[in-house]
């Protein structure tokens, strides 16, 4: 008999060396844990396997801690600017340590509420270490297998770094590393004009750092819609975060008071540290999937689309699978895969409609395909976009915020994308995936009554004039 630690609350349970369960979770992030959580309501028996903390990178060290950093950036930022509203203060100074309690105890409490939501589920065992996959259908753990009559890999992702960069942890980071830092930094270097460099651009510039981004792509977040990507780009300007796109990085040298990044063309540039953002890479090295017949593709695991790997009854879910890497992705692919484990043939994932967001200020927010794939997918002449501007909103006035609305329709047909940006879109982008899932018309949406006064409003105002009836706007 070998006793497993079920997470920090300190309960063991006794399983045997062939213990045989329904479902066996590789990876307790959002991905694996949602799986769990969902195949345990389904009455299936489950033992969930993680190394680290339960919750993954998403809780521990992406997507909730540097939210948490952003928004304490928009405090110091609002502060700066509280005379503009008729309020009189002045920001003193920025306390990282005080920043970091504040973060670290929004994980922490979350991190409580999913233990105890892991904990009370009957058919779910947790296992604490280091997964293998040694079978189609068996995971060991220092010496302990655990059997599934189905088996779903989720071992999450890692900060990818480049050839020839070496991250010490001290002047060459990682957003691990950034997560932790107990000071602003004076000047930073952002390699990586991706999410993950925006949004920690962002905050750094709100604390009071001097910020340069470095991407080779010619734009800025360029997977979003290229009008997303310009406003980000001059909102960046005014706010005076510097960047450099379409120069691809070279070289990184250690100076006495920090680094000197080298891009393309010789042209250098110095700061006390350097933020290595240049995506993730999907966690599988060294994990038994190549021994037992999963194929791998750059590392990313192969997946049919019902996230089948074409072994055994063998599925993947999250970060490790080719597309978006978000968390609500990952969580939304638990579950699929949990019901379909449970024989209730869920409908596929559509990749497009999975709503995705730029936490920095001011924040993009998008669901569906851009203009430019709209088009390339149903011809220029068939597609039409229209723009929003937030200028009319009565909401986003009073929060003296800009940005605007886009809407991209076929012609006679549905609207097949929804693209934002200002403060707090990300709040207005689950009423856009539910017009883009659901295939709605302009007309249709142009019926729904929107609060006054909220950004919403500025949804409605679209469809109104994509509906041929615009109200607040020229059509």
């Amino acid at each position: 008999m070998a006793e497993v630690a079920r997470a920090t609350w300190e309960m063991t349970v006794s399983q045997p060396n062939d213990a045989t369960f329904d479902v066996v979770i590789l990876g307790g992030g959002s991905g694996g844990y949602a799986a769990a959580l969902r195949a345990a309501q389904l009455d299936l028996s489950v033992a969930l396997i993680e190394k680290d903390k339960l919750g993954g990178t998403c809780l521990h060290r992406g997507c909730i801690p540097t939210k948490a950093l952003l928004h304490a950036g928009e405090i110091a930022d609002q502060t700066r600017e509280s005379e503009s509203f008729g309020v009189k203060a002045e920001l003193l100074g920025v306390d990282m340590v005080g920043v970091n309690t504040y973060k670290d105890g929004v994980v922490g409490r979350l991190y409580k509420g999913l233990q105890g939501l892991v904990k009370g589920a009957k058919l779910i065992t947790y296992v604490e270490g280091h997964g293998t996959l040694v079978a189609p259908d068996t995971v060991e753990v220092d010496g302990t297998r655990y059997t599934g009559r189905n088996i779903i890999l989720a071992t999450g992702s890692y900060s990818r770094s480049l050839p020839g960069l070496e991250v010490d942890g001290e002047r060459v980071i990682t957003s691990e590393h950034a997560l932790t830092l107990d000071r602003v930094p004076t000047s930073a270097i952002v390699l990586g004009g991706g999410v993950i460099g925006v949004e920690f651009a962002s905050a750094w510039k709100s604390f009071g750092a001097d910020v340069t981004v470095l991407e080779a792509l010619p734009r800025l977040v360029a997977a979003e819609d290229e009008d997303l990507s310009k406003a980000l780009e001059r909102a960046y300007r005014k706010r005076g975060i510097n960047f450099k796109v379409g120069k691809p990085f070279e070289k990184v040298e250690r100076t006495d008071n920090g680094v000197r990044a080298t891009i393309a063309g010789g042209e250098t540039v110095e700061a006390e540290i350097m933020l290595v953002a240049v995506g993730r890479g999907p966690t599988t090295a060294n994990l038994g999937y190549e021994d037992q017949g999963i194929k791998l593709d750059r590392g990313f695991v192969i997946t049919d689309e019902r996230l089948r790997t074409g072994v055994g009854n063998v599925y993947a879910v999250g970060d490790i699978v080719p597309g978006l890497q978000l968390a609500h992705r990952g969580f939304q692919q638990g579950i699929f895969v949990a019901e379909e484990i449970a024989g209730l043939n869920p409908p596929v994932i559509d990749e497009a409609g999975i709503p995705r967001v730029t936490y920095s200020d001011p924040e993009l927010a998008s669901v569906g395909l851009t203009e430019a794939k709209a088009k390339e997918k149903y011809g220029a002449e068939k597609v039409t976009a229209y723009n929003y501007n937030l200028g009319g909103n009565g909401r986003s006035s009073i929060l003296k915020t800009q940005g605007f609305v886009k809407v991209v329709r076929v012609d006679d047909g549905p609207v097949v994308g929804i693209h934002m940006v200002g403060a707090r879109v990300g709040e207005l982008i689950a009423e856009a995936q539910l017009i883009y899932n659901w295939e709605a018309y302009p007309a249709e949406v142009a019926q729904l009554i929107h609060p006054h006064p909220t950004q919403s409003e500025a949804l409605g105002e679209a469809h109104l004039a994509l509906a041929g009836k615009p109200l607040h706007a020229h059509a």
